[in-house]
């Protein structure tokens, strides 16, 4: 982190919205002293909000990271609005895009350097040491990859990308150039997740069998149509072509978007769009897909397929308004991810292993122990809560944005040591990434996806899964040929009665039981 040169007047803020300006000989004595890291962002509606806030705040508490630069396509829209929330009138501000969001971490609306509309531009400032990406998904890779190259650390909202293709080349790329980078699931903030972890790897419920999880929610107005449309969203005030960014690509001959004529719920509410996102596939569930992929410890999926459909939500949107994923593990589990956008009714998140079940509460996580010596019957109901062992977290967080802070605080600390292991990695962002977008393409074209590793892509599954695992249990689960028989290397605790002695095909007419069998 070299000596800065400063170019012309900063503002820092005082406090949110308020700031005090500083004579250009003032801004080597904040930029430059103590290795105080300089932090860009780049796409400012409503997401980055709460990282300016964070990084003003951050500025004033640890005194080594302060905002030096904004980016956003839209000149942007400051003012107040009412809105009716749970039957009640509440006044919101809506303070979003590029000037209001240079007034709220005190740069002058007038910077031309450090106030701009493409974000190249601020890549070859130098008191650029970190860029925050809070861009729609579209731009994430590209703006990831190029951020790393000119030698930036990066901060990307989730999720980290909008394809597969993308995801491997941003951590190609992160890897290559040695740059740290924290991918924005606020959840991985919380400890309970690798907490969970370290209780799965010793071994407090056994092998888990499957993860489960969901994003419920219920809106009248429909998901995502909350973004709000004013009429200074417009041409003169929106640059359309480098919204939509079909003359850039990260994968060559893929322009990142479509050419599509200008349309302000386009722009402001892009996740209903396949050509922008991903809708519930890679807006919710990556939420919850990270924070489960790191409590069960495992990544890359073998098997995935995705179902759902747009059932209610007919307002011009192309995503679906319920959708699950199903994805199964070489390592012998399953997870499911389920959502609908027409009900709030929540399930249960959990690790259900052989020997128990984790169950995540707030603020920690429960051991509720199981007897797999109980026999099959009517499946069990849950009519009231069953009691466990509860782990607590103690994560602290009260305030909206505690957990946006403390992923900050972590990536800022990853960034003065040179550590690329953050709380959300992009190798953890990519393996999310890939199994919810592989459930995307299998509900959109009606096929189960098999996950190729060597090549990184997906291909079309066959019934090679299914007949893999049966030759196997055929080829070691021979109870009457192996006393005490545990099922092999997988993990299994499956032992047979007695009676099973009994079992084995007859060769030459031969009984393949042994004498003494139960039955003589």
């Amino acid at each position: 982190m070299g000596r800065r040169s400063p170019q012309r007047r900063q503002f820092l803020a005082t406090t949110a919205g308020a700031a005090m300006a500083l004579p250009a000989a003032s801004y080597n004595k904040v930029l430059g002293a103590n290795e105080r890291l300089g932090v860009a962002f780049v796409g400012v509606g409503g997401r980055c909000q709460a990282h300016l806030l964070v990084v003003n705040e951050l500025a004033k508490s640890r005194k080594d990271v302060a905002p030096v630069a904004v980016c956003d396509v839209w000149d942007g829209h400051q003012g107040k609005y009412t809105r009716m929330n749970g039957g009640v009138k509440e006044e919101k501000v809506y303070n979003q895009g590029l000037y209001p969001s240079a007034r709220v971490v005190g740069l002058d609306p007038e910077d031309k350097r450090h106030v701009v509309k493409d974000y190249r531009r601020i890549l070859d400032l130098p008191e650029v040491d970190v860029v925050c990406i809070a861009t729609p998904d579209h731009w994430h890779a590209k703006i990831s990859i190029d951020a790393a190259d000119a030698g930036k650390h990066v901060y990307c909202e989730k999720p980290m990308v909008r394809t597969i293709d993308e995801a491997h080349a941003v951590v190609d790329t992160m890897q290559k150039r040695n740059r740290v980078m924290t991918v924005g699931v606020q959840s991985m903030a919380d400890p309970t997740w690798r907490m969970a972890n370290q209780a799965v790897k010793a071994g407090k419920i056994g092998h888990i069998a499957q993860g489960q999880t969901s994003y419920y929610r219920n809106s009248l107005e429909g998901q995502w149509r909350y973004y709000r449309l004013y009429r200074q969203m417009n041409p003169k005030t929106i640059d359309w072509k480098m919204f939509l960014g079909n003359d850039f690509s990260v994968i060559p001959g893929v322009p990142l978007g479509p050419v599509v004529p200008f349309d302000r719920s386009t722009f402001a509410q892009w996740r209903c769009l396949w050509p922008f996102g991903g809708g519930m596939f890679t807006d919710l569930f990556v939420h919850q897909t990270t924070h489960m992929l790191e409590a069960m410890g495992i990544r890359y999926p073998g098997r995935v397929v995705g179902s759902g459909g747009l059932y209610l939500e007919y307002d011009g949107r192309d995503v679906p308004d319920v959708a699950t994923i199903v994805a199964d593990f070489h390592e012998g589990c399953q997870l499911s991810i389920s959502a609908t956008m027409i009900s709030s009714y929540p399930v249960e998140e959990v690790i259900r292993g052989r020997l128990g079940t984790i169950k995540f509460v707030k603020n920690g996580y429960q051991i509720i122990r199981d007897d797999p010596d109980k026999r099959a019957g009517i499946p069990a109901r849950l009519e009231q809560a069953i009691p466990g062992e509860l782990v607590e977290s103690n994560t602290g967080f009260v305030d909206k944005n505690d957990d946006t802070k403390a992923l900050w605080n972590n990536f800022l600390d990853c960034v003065k040591k040179g550590d690329r292991n953050t709380w959300s990695t992009p190798e953890l962002g990519a393996a999310a990434f890939t199994t919810v977008a592989l459930g995307v393409q299998s509900y959109r074209t009606g096929k189960v996806l098999f996950w190729d590793p060597e090549a990184r892509k997906p291909v079309e599954a066959d019934g090679s899964w299914a007949a893999r695992l049966e030759k196997r249990s055929k080829e070691r689960g021979r109870p009457n040929q192996i006393q005490g028989w545990t099922g092999g290397d997988r993990g299994s605790v499956v032992i047979p009665n007695d009676y099973m002695k009994l079992a084995g095909p007859w060769t030459d007419g031969k009984d393949p039981a042994p004498e003494g069998a139960v039955g003589d």
